[in-house]
């Protein structure tokens, strides 16, 4: 195909220069996907600990590469929709297939049936969460709170039959496990307020740097020495606090009805909104927020 020497800006157009800040997240991204399909395949050759593991590995890039596109302005549409993709295929269809290689195909058709059930019900989640990223009728304060478990969240929580069972504890009756797959994908497509916190900011003073990064350091190495401790004993405190979020959600909603029930002129002095520190309407739309 000849372009037209007499419009030369065609050219230009076609093969414009795409800003490395662009390209950085999305790559990020696509080794969150590398680590979920590796997942898939590790638990067919039945190597379970390494393919919970990739699925570990991939929820922390999934932590990660939102927070870097936005300091760095990187994101872009391409890569809200990859972002999407990514976590479909981790934290839905690989959790999903571990579970049901590890212990769920003892049911047969019902343990495939529970499986599926829960990759079905990441994707709900995640097309519903696309979905209401532009609400108008959102509150302010519901910017700090997920609709339903997220899908990195659930995909974390969903192996904890798998981490009981690595740290030598009797390994639960496979209708159980199938019982709590299916309890974590209602979470996931649920209305269930989920406390997230993604638009408070938090800021160490400088006498609390270094503290701050000795108690990171000290995290992971915790995590790496003994991960099915530490990965049950968070998904059990997690699940403890869905209850919390439950609450703080209605009161501010009770607060926010009360506020607007108060007739116009009745007071002088402006009423805060019931918000957390730091939300603004531009967080409204954050794009990505995964696991979100």
């Amino acid at each position: 195909m000849q372009i037209d020497s007499k419009h030369p800006e065609l050219r230009r157009r076609r093969f414009r220069q795409i800003p490395v800040r662009l390209l950085v997240p999305n790559v990020i991204t696509l080794l969150a996907i590398c680590a979920g399909l590796t997942a898939i395949r590790l638990s067919t050759e039945g190597r379970m600990e390494l393919a919970v593991a990739a699925i570990v590995f991939a929820a922390a890039l999934d932590g990660i590469d939102g927070r870097i596109a936005r300091l760095i302005k990187g994101q872009s549409k391409f890569g809200a929709e990859l972002d999407s993709l990514a976590d479909f295929v981790n934290f839905g269809v690989a959790p999903g297939l571990i579970l049901y290689f590890w212990q769920l195909h003892e049911l047969g058709n019902g343990g495939w049936i529970a499986a599926m059930v829960f990759a079905i019900s990441g994707g709900l989640r995640l097309a519903r969460f696309n979905a209401s990223i532009d609400d108008p009728n959102k509150p302010a304060f519901a910017a700090n709170y997920f609709t339903g478990v997220p899908a990195p969240a659930g995909a974390i929580t969903v192996l904890l039959p798998v981490y009981l069972g690595f740290l030598g504890i009797t390994t639960p009756p496979t209708m159980l496990t199938a019982f709590y797959t299916l309890l974590i994908a209602f979470l996931m497509v649920s209305r269930l307020p989920v406390f997230s916190g993604k638009t408070m900011r938090m800021r160490v003073p400088p006498e609390m740097l270094l503290p701050v990064f000795v108690s990171v350091v000290f995290f992971i190495a915790l995590l790496v020495s003994y991960p099915w401790h530490i990965l049950s004993a968070g998904s059990v405190l997690y699940l403890i606090s869905l209850p919390w979020g439950w609450k703080t959600y209605r009161d501010h909603a009770r607060a926010a009805e009360a506020q607007a029930a108060v007739p116009a002129g009745a007071s002088t002095s402006p009423t805060p909104s019931p918000s957390y520190p730091g939300v603004t309407e531009a967080d409204h739309d954050d794009r990505p927020a995964r696991l979100n």
